[in-house]
């Protein structure tokens, strides 16, 4: 885990081997995610994927697992209770994007967000050790939350990568087609000239918000203090969303980010507050 990642300052919220414990954790399924996002030969992407998947197996069964990222991972699982179904999950998800993104609807787009961000989540819950159900249900809202606040942001690098995450039937909600978006790609750094992309994306955020909503109402007041670090990470991308929001969703002249200092003090208010 390294200072890149937007999720560093949520772990030192953390003691020492509960931090240890879901830095092994997210450098798991990042080499998973990694193993996908950037290869491009379908031979290889698809020895990766049953490299992973043997390497979740061999995790868990008390095998020898072949990758560093296993290796350190595997002390972790029994202790922490870790579940092997939200990593079969992980790379379920990791394997959609393989197979071609393109959805119709929200209800296809939705399991692909909670295999690829509510599973992490969800084995963080059990990291923190949380006591009451209804952190599940925070957990699966806010991954969704954050993977479609990642989609809103990256709409042009997911274009100009051969992936479409917007559902169809929010494009023809709004008279949008993905010309219009490609459109956009091509003539960034004017803002958003299609009123009908700009309503599109508008949407988008607003779905995300509403899951961000889902979320801090779900999560229980007896687990608060044992969540921070998912608090944290709620606080940045939230930040995120609105920031794109002030930019007028023009997320086509660059990609939308929130800067290290910002996610530092958002880190430190939300531990206070919490």
């Amino acid at each position: 885990m390294t200072r890149s990642t937007s999720f560093y300052f949520s772990f030192l919220a953390l003691p020492g081997p509960k931090r240890r414990a879901i830095t092994a954790v997210f450098d798991f399924c990042r080499a998973v995610d990694d193993a996908v996002d950037l290869e491009t030969d379908p031979a290889r992407i698809d020895a990766a994927l049953t490299l992973w998947r043997g390497e979740v197996a061999r995790v868990f069964s008390g095998g020898t697992p072949q990758t560093g990222q296993g290796r350190q991972l595997q002390p972790f699982v029994a202790p922490n209770h870790l579940p092997r179904q939200h990593f079969d999950a992980l790379v379920d998800g990791v394997a959609m994007d393989a197979a071609g993104t393109h959805y119709g609807t929200f209800a296809d787009l939705e399991p692909y967000c909670h295999r690829v961000a509510s599973a992490v989540g969800l084995i963080c819950a059990e990291i923190f050790e949380y006591r009451e159900q209804g952190v599940l249900d925070y957990a699966r809202d806010l991954g969704v939350a954050l993977q479609l606040t990642n989609i809103l942001r990256d709409v042009a690098v997911d274009f100009r990568n051969g992936r479409r995450y917007l559902p169809d039937e929010d494009l023809e909600r709004f008279g949008c087609t993905w010309d219009d978006i490609a459109r956009e790609v091509r003539e960034a750094g004017q803002g958003v000239r299609s009123m009908a992309v700009r309503d599109l994306l508008a949407f988008e955020g607003a779905r995300a918000r509403e899951y961000f909503a889902r979320a801090v109402a779900a999560l229980p007041k007896t687990d608060a203090r044992r969540f921070v670090p998912a608090e944290i990470m709620r606080a940045v991308y939230w930040e995120l969303l609105q920031r794109i929001e002030r930019a007028d969703y023009d997320v086509f002249t660059a990609v939308i980010r929130v800067p290290r200092p910002a996610q530092a003090k958002l880190a430190i208010a939300t531990w206070w507050r919490t």
